[in-house]
């Protein structure tokens, strides 16, 4: 199953200069935040992946115009051709405002899915928009990743942690690929596209095609 991931920034080869074959092949598109509604909208409309969000720090505006034809998987499992899908938005809680939460907050999060998690027997990929504390996270506090979520990787070994958040214009240490445990983490700025089933990659984003 190929699996675009995308956050951050809305990709201009996928919006401003689309065409049908951009899309093809894709069969499930995963956002990790930040991003026009607008544009996820599009892409469910142009594809024929699902498109399945969390949201990031900056989307209120999701409140007032959700992505149409979007399926939002905040504090659930969602399981798509078998695929188990932990989702939890947000990032670390650094002025009043939506979509932000203090570890305890995020933590709490995480104790309501407890009998989702004991009836689906954990999950496959945890989508977020924050990383996870120092593991491409930054010193600031807003962009400072949940310590919570390394806990739930260390205890439910998924296959795949996606997250936004840290852009790659950030610096080089906001690496697009990285291995915590046994489970590949994926920075989805902009864009990026993996087979599910065939990862060929551990920490060297040059091994994988990407569109």
């Amino acid at each position: 199953m190929n699996i675009l991931v995308i956050a951050d920034e809305e990709s201009k080869s996928l919006w401003d200069f689309y065409d049908e074959t951009k899309l093809e092949g894709v069969d499930l598109i995963l956002s990790a935040g930040d991003l026009s509604p607008s544009y996820l909208s599009f892409l469910v409309t142009m594809g024929k992946a699902p498109v399945l969000y969390v949201h990031g720090n900056h989307d209120d505006k999701y409140e007032r115009h959700p992505p149409e034809g979007c399926t939002c998987i905040e504090d659930q499992i969602y399981v798509y051709n078998g695929i188990r899908i932990l989702g939890l938005g947000g990032s670390m809680r650094y002025k009043p405002g939506v979509h932000q939460y203090t570890e305890k907050e995020m933590q709490w999060r995480i104790r309501k899915l407890y009998f989702q998690l004991l009836r689906h027997r954990g999950f496959d990929i945890l989508l977020t928009h924050s990383p996870a504390l120092d593991l491409n996270d930054g010193e600031d506090l807003p962009h400072k990743g949940f310590a919570c979520f390394r806990t739930l990787m260390d205890k439910y070994k998924p296959r795949y942690f996606i997250h936004g958040h840290v852009h790659a214009t950030y610096g080089r240490q906001h690496k697009r690929l990285d291995l915590y445990g046994e489970t590949q983490v994926i920075n989805a700025y902009e864009k990026f596209l993996f087979d599910y089933e065939r990862p060929k990659f551990l920490r060297n984003p040059d091994e994988l095609s990407a569109r």
